[in-house]
């Protein structure tokens, strides 16, 4: 019996300070690097929101000063693997239904991604998620209300 293994087509990994320029820096230099392999449209900016949003969380939630975040992508046939890693480990996102107050980011993430989650690491966690490079569910906003 055969078995077969995905592997990644095109690999970027990239060390920024845990600051919002870095977070910054990650989403621009992200869109970069989906534009060079080649995804565009509702993938890429599906893409560059995740990427957003975790490099976000990192900076402010994950950040220890001193230290950096890390973020990696991984392209693969259908799919690109985001991931971005802290240094505080005993700050662990938290799956929220119904946030009351900030929170909505990784309600973000869960509706654009097929699937994400956390992994620890030896010091530290990643903060993974997996973004199809076609897109099957599309987010709706409600059109604002004009008075």
């Amino acid at each position: 019996m055969k078995s077969e293994t995905t592997t990644p087509t095109g690999e970027f990994t990239l060390r920024l300070s845990a600051t919002r320029r870095g977070a910054r820096l990650a989403r621009l230099l992200a869109v970069q690097q989906l534009h060079e392999w080649g995804v565009t449209g509702p993938a890429a900016e599906a893409a560059e929101l995740v990427v957003a949003e975790l490099a976000s969380n990192a900076a402010l939630h994950g950040r220890v000063p001193g230290r950096d975040f890390e973020v990696r992508m991984a392209l693969d046939d259908d799919h690109v693997r985001i991931e971005l890693s802290d240094t505080r480990g005993e700050r662990r996102p938290l799956r929220v239904e119904n946030p009351d107050e900030g929170g909505y980011g990784l309600l973000l993430v869960a509706a654009l991604a097929t699937t994400w989650g956390v992994k620890d690491r030896s010091v530290g966690k990643t903060v993974w998620a997996t973004v199809p490079l076609v897109c099957q569910n599309r987010v709706s906003w409600p059109a604002p209300r004009l008075l």
